[in-house]
């Protein structure tokens, strides 16, 4: 790993972020929130990042977000030219989630009792819809926006006093990754396939979107969604009650993770539509554990059941995301109440995480994951072979050497970098190594 690509890549988020600026002021601190953003602090926040970034008053940092001319509609359009630029590959697809951070008051714009994902209840909290952009190089959010309860639109003046509006409408999460989705195609980013969970896989707008724009689809659908079928309407449930037959379930995986892979029984089952179907994941341990994807195919794309498979692994990718966003680049460390200044916190730590995501896929393109092997007994190779650099480590690499440009001279610093790829290397083959052996137990666990 050349620790000349960290400094390069951050110059190039710094370049497609530049333009969008009015004013060199704001410019330089919304570099230094960025930094600020990547550095191990343990709250980011206009507090924290301003006495990270040495200044001696907050002010800039809190008028970055909320009073400063620039255009973060613009910022997030150029996270995503800057993303898909180095990830795109053929396959790609976009991914639809949401996920909140609980928030004390009524003030901040979007608040109110919910449920939300990070605490897995009910609770006080901001929630926000987000897109991944997924291909096997590499993945990152490229959109995101809030999401408001119908109930602020009942009241005018608390939304214009939270920046919404007064003309402010409510919208549906699917409404939200609808408007997402359109702003990707629009601006000519190649997408062949979408997934999403429950909440988006029930949206028939959000469905037909992609089928007239010819995007294939694995979404997750709930026991009740009604499939089409030659006989009407049927729950998804019901053709597994009515006991699929033992030669339709394949076992696959539709991944590999760090302690082994993630294998299911498997069956699709046909419905009225010729390129739709519904996919049936069954769970190892708990044959009565079943889930539900309601799938399309574009025609002259193949409709085997290990592609399909494959999408709704992909469909992680916006968790891994999520958890990288929240530990790496503060995504929900924000304290801002207003509606601005929420979005403009949004799309600078997406930048900061659309830099590690590139950096990691660069490094893995040379120094791929090793391939685990299928059986659980094969004899252990006598080079382990190092793991793929992660979000994690690069956020890690990125901050060592920007300590060390900061606080050494020149030629010292470029000594001193030179050693900690190497011990970055280390510790990866030693995380191959004990990979292999969970991978190993896993395997054997599942025989």
């Amino acid at each position: 790993m050349d620790p000349s690509l960290f400094q390069e890549k951050f110059a190039g988020v710094e370049a497609e972020l530049a333009p969008l600026f009015a004013r060199r002021e704001p410019r330089a601190h919304a570099v230094a929130y960025v930094r600020g953003l990547l550095a191990d602090l343990p709250r980011k926040n206009c507090w924290t990042l301003a006495e990270h970034a040495g200044q001696t008053r907050v002010f800039g940092m809190q008028r970055l977000l909320y009073q400063a001319v620039w255009d973060e509609d613009g910022a997030r359009d150029a996270v995503r030219r800057f993303s898909v630029r180095h990830l795109t590959a053929p396959g790609a697809v976009l991914v639809f989630d949401e996920t909140g951070q609980e928030k004390k008051g009524t003030a901040t714009a979007g608040v109110g009792r919910q449920y939300t994902g990070t605490t897995g209840q009910v609770s006080n909290a901001v929630v926000a819809v987000y897109c991944t952009y997924a291909s096997a190089l590499g993945h990152c959010l490229i959109d995101g926006d809030l999401y408001v309860q119908e109930h602020w639109a009942k009241d005018p003046d608390r939304c214009e006093r939270a920046g919404l509006g007064r003309d402010f409408t409510f919208r549906t999460k699917t409404a939200i990754a609808l408007e997402q989705a359109r702003r990707t195609l629009a601006a000519g980013v190649a997408v062949d396939w979408a997934a999403g969970d429950e909440v988006y896989g029930r949206s028939s707008k959000l469905r037909g979107f992609f089928e007239e724009h010819a995007i294939g689809y694995v979404f997750a659908v709930g026991i009740n969604f009604q499939v089409p079928t030659g006989v009407g309407p049927m729950r998804a449930d019901l053709p597994a009650a009515r006991k699929i037959p033992k030669r339709a379930w394949n076992r696959l995986s539709c991944g590999q993770r760090a302690k082994g892979p993630r294998v299911y029984d498997r069956a699709l089952i046909a419905t009225a539509g010729p390129r739709h179907h519904l996919l049936v994941r069954r769970s190892l341990a708990d044959p009565t554990d079943l889930a539900f994807f309601y799938t399309y195919v574009p025609p002259g794309r193949s409709m085997a059941l290990a592609d399909l498979v494959k999408i709704a692994g992909i469909r992680w990718a916006v968790e891994e995301d999520f958890a990288n966003g929240r530990d790496a680049v503060g995504l929900d460390h924000t304290q801002a109440r207003h509606y601005r200044s929420w979005r403009r916190h949004v799309v600078l730590a997406m930048a900061a995480l659309a830099l590690l995501a590139v950096i990691a896929s660069l490094d893995r393109r040379a120094h791929p994951d090793p391939v685990l092997p299928a059986d659980g007994n094969a004899a252990p190779p006598e080079d382990f072979g190092q793991i793929a650099l992660t979000v994690t480590e690069a956020r890690r690499l990125f901050q060592l050497f920007t300590a060390l440009l900061r606080d050494l001279p020149t030629a010292v610093a470029t000594r001193r970098m030179a050693f900690h790829p190497q011990w970055s290397s280390w510790r990866r083959r030693h995380q191959a190594r004990s990979r292999r052996h969970h991978y190993k137990r896993r395997l054997a666990a599942l025989a």
